[in-house]
This record gives structure tokens, sequence and C-alpha cells, in this order.
């Protein structure tokens, strides 16, 4: 049951990165979804506990129906829990990348020089609940990273990116000033 649940709720980041031995991959950070996209699934939860609760005031030849409605929306919510909880977005020294999928992993990654530009859209609801949504530009037309929403510390987590970018060269130098 250990390993199952382990599999279930853990996208093994660390098997994710170049190990070459004589210059590895380092996560700079990993991010969590932001606990407002557990809101929903908390009241799917509820709810079918509420169901769950009614089988005891239900008449025993039928109270094999509410006993039942209730585990299958409760067990709705748990699973909606867990996709929330598997999904990973990581910058590391070389790329960005996404880890998703409770059942089907999905990932899509980015080097860092791939990244033309990242808009970062804080909606008031997030601004009040310290969360946004990164946006990742490329050359690429199609691309498996773009999107990445209900970031906590936004700014913090923008910030990472461009640090990690001027680290790996890929930022330019502050230009010069001119005198006047």
């Amino acid at each position: 049951m250990g390993r199952l649940w382990h599999w279930l709720t853990d996208p093994d980041i660390g098997d994710r990165l170049l190990k070459d031995g004589v210059d590895d991959e380092v996560i700079a950070d990993e991010v969590t979804k932001h606990w407002v996209v557990y809101v929903v699934p908390a009241l799917v939860g509820l709810l079918g506990l509420a169901v769950w609760v009614l089988f005891l005031f239900s008449r025993p030849d039928g109270a094999w129906f509410p006993f039942l409605a209730g585990l299958a929306v409760m067990g709705w919510g748990a699973v909606m829990a867990m996709q929330r909880n598997i999904d990973r977005f990581v910058v590391t020294s070389d790329k960005v990348f996404r880890v998703h999928g409770l059942l089907n992993r999905k990932e899509a990654s980015m080097p860092l020089g791939r990244i033309l530009d990242i808009s970062v859209e804080k909606p008031l609801h997030g601004r009040v609940l310290g969360f946004g949504h990164f946006t990742f530009e490329s050359a690429a037309q199609e691309q498996g990273l773009r999107e990445i929403r209900f970031v906590p510390r936004i700014d913090e987590r923008n910030l990472t990116i461009q640090r990690v970018q001027k680290k790996a060269g890929l930022r330019s130098k502050r230009l010069p000033t001119a005198d006047r």
C-alpha cells in the first residue's frame, strides 16, 4: 500500500534531473500549487460526507445507495486533490519543467535558453490570497509548457527564474550608463 501511495502522490522530481557526474543539474525551486486549488476538492469531499451520513437516516433496505453515493463523491474529491498535489513546476539550473497527471503522467520541459518572455498575471483574488499565473513564450509555436497556474509567491518565483537565467549567462548584463 505504501508503494502505491508513493506512486500516486510523489512525482519523483529527482529522477528527471540530468546527472553526468561533472556538471549535475540542480533544483533551484520546486513549486506546488497554491492552497486555494484544494478548496473545490475539499467541498466535494464534504458534500460526499454529507451524502454518506444520509445512510444513517435511511431505511435499511435503501441505505446502500447513499452509502455508496457518498463514498463515490468523497473518492472523487480525493482524486481531485491528488491531481492537484502531483502537479509540480520545477526550475533547475538548466531548464524549467512541469510534471502533472495522476494516472497518466504528463511532462513538459523548456531549456532556460528558449524562454523568450515570461508574463506574470496576478488577478485581484490572487493578489489578496498570494498567487499568480505564469505564461512562458518561446520561439516554438506549439509548446508543452506554456501556462503554469496558481503559483504561490509568484514574484519570488519570477525572480528565482531570472536569477537562474543570469547565473547561466542567459540574461544580458547591465549596460553602462552614459555620463551626462
